[in-house]
């Protein structure tokens, strides 16, 4: 008949075989692989990027954007850059990033805390899951 004996289950007891056509099993199983790919969620990675001496208005104006990225269910990666001598900042950039944190505290729970990479000072935040 063209059959193939194929295995379904090999750590049941007994094993599970069915008789069918090989071909279309794995079409099949390839099939719903893909479908379950689709359906998984994607994260998003937002970056918010600040010097060492951000002032009130530009920190609000991307503190907002931070909360829209956060509702909508993004990551958020916010960072100072120190660039040249700005280095010497890094306290200033760690209170900016705390404060940062402190103001989105509602909305998101902080991943990781500052950690200088380079001449970065990374943090991490990720959305509060909310009930519905």
């Amino acid at each position: 008949m063209g059959l193939d004996l194929v295995e379904i289950s090999p750590n049941a007891v007994p094993p599970v075989c069915r008789i069918t056509d090989y071909q279309k099993f794995l079409y099949q199983q390839k099939k719903r692989e893909k479908e379950m790919k689709l359906k998984a969620s994607k994260v998003v990675l937002k970056e918010i990027r600040f010097g060492p001496q951000t002032d009130d208005h530009d920190y609000n104006f991307k503190l907002k954007h931070a909360q829209e990225f956060l509702k909508e269910g993004c990551k958020v990666k916010a960072y100072v850059f120190f660039k040249g001598r700005s280095i010497l900042f890094k306290e200033q950039g760690e209170v900016l990033l705390l404060r940062f944190a402190n103001d989105l505290e509602d909305l998101a729970k902080v991943d990781s805390l500052p950690t200088l990479e380079g001449k970065r000072m990374i943090i991490m935040f990720s959305p509060k899951k909310t009930a519905k």
